[in-house]
């Protein structure tokens, strides 16, 4: 049995794509062909995908809605495994959400404001799952994952499942044990509190208007390109270097936000990688912090 034929025996046909533009499937909107694109529908599945590649020894990549990454002209050569809409389930009880890693941030923030939870606020307009943002601690406007996290269930290369609490989680400035040791995010319980429809509402308006007067939300982007550097503000020290609407071909740093590699349309990776270099070595240059990246870059470039 071939390659194609062991992934739709495991998901179906209709969840296996040959030669899937990745464009198609990042916030960037950039990408070349990914060999396959796979979207399970649960634990079992995933493992059984993740079995097969490292059996065969063939490259797989995790993917959530695609928000933090950058995939190369020439694509990937290998398996994508979508954990999206076929793994988005969302679950109150009491102050607790049990949430499948492929949820939106933005849903999981919505279902805590009719719930009256109040504590996911700041989440209510990070565009990416819950599994990538327990893998990297995402966070915005003070508020962060590790302080909303009680446990979640991950796969590990070897196939095991394992419950891991926040503090085993180990969560710090955009990481984790996830990202550390290449687990799989399957399912979070989320923790929070009881508070006013009306006050949790207000502050999610209130994060909106600053995202929308101070982002560059009109393009394709992969959110913050630049990890923020102990004592800095990457943007800021992007603007003081004199690189504000700086771009190389369609790529190019936000005139609304420095801290955004924007793709103003039709963007390449190659563009965008010749940009972000660029940006790091000039920052450099003008005050001495090197950036560095928060995009994560896979496939051939």
């Amino acid at each position: 049995m071939n390659l194609y034929q062991e992934l739709c025996s495991i998901v179906g046909e209709d969840n296996v794509l040959r030669d899937e533009p990745m464009a198609a499937h990042t916030t960037f909107r950039i990408g070349g062909p990914a060999d396959y694109f796979v979207t399970p529908a649960g634990a079992d599945e995933i493992g059984r995908i993740v079995g097969v590649c490292r059996s065969a020894d063939i490259p797989y990549y995790v993917i959530g809605n695609g928000s933090n990454l950058l995939v190369g002209d020439k694509g990937y050569r290998g398996v994508i495994i979508q954990i999206y809409k076929n793994m988005n389930r969302i679950d109150v009880q009491d102050n607790e959400i049990r949430v499948q890693a492929g949820a939106l941030l933005s849903k999981t923030a919505a279902a805590a404001y009719e719930a009256g939870l109040t504590g996911l606020e700041f989440a209510s307009g990070i565009p990416g799952t819950v599994g990538g943002a327990v893998r990297m601690n995402a966070g915005a406007y003070g508020g962060e994952m590790k302080q909303v996290l009680k446990n979640a269930s991950v796969l590990t290369p070897e196939g095991r499942i394992l419950t891991l609490t926040a503090d085993e989680m180990k969560m710090g400035y955009r990481t984790s044990i996830v990202s550390r040791m290449d687990y799989v995010v399957l399912e979070a319980v989320l923790t929070l509190t009881p508070g006013s429809r009306e006050e949790i509402r207000g502050r999610m308006e209130e994060l909106k208007e600053q995202r929308v007067s101070k982002q560059p939300l009109e393009y394709g982007s992969a959110g913050s390109t630049f990890k923020r550097p102990e004592g800095y503000f990457a943007g800021k020290l992007i603007q003081d270097a004199g690189l504000r609407g700086f771009h190389v071909g369609n790529a190019q740093v936000s005139e609304k936000h420095c801290g955004f590699v924007i793709n103003r349309g039709g963007a390449t990776a190659k563009e965008v990688t010749e940009l972000m270099d660029e940006v790091v070595r000039r920052v450099e240059a003008d005050s001495g912090v090197r950036l560095e990246p928060e995009v994560k870059k896979i496939g051939e470039f």
